[in-house]
């Protein structure tokens, strides 16, 4: 995946509901597809790290 590009989720359907990601390197951020001039979260890329493989565990 190219840096500063926003992806979805290979998992999201064609509802709307789904979240966009972009790896800066120094950051991640998150961000709602349905309204993505509304602002985005910024994590750290540790942390994000951490989040993903927390999920991948309870799922």
């Amino acid at each position: 995946m190219p840096r500063n590009a926003w992806r979805k989720s290979s998992r999201s359907g064609n509802n709307g509901q789904c979240v966009e990601v972009r790896d800066r390197g120094a950051q991640v951020d998150v961000r709602d597809s349905k309204a993505p001039d509304a602002g985005m979260l910024s994590f750290e890329p540790a942390a994000w790290g951490m989040f993903i493989d927390n999920i991948k565990v309870s799922h």
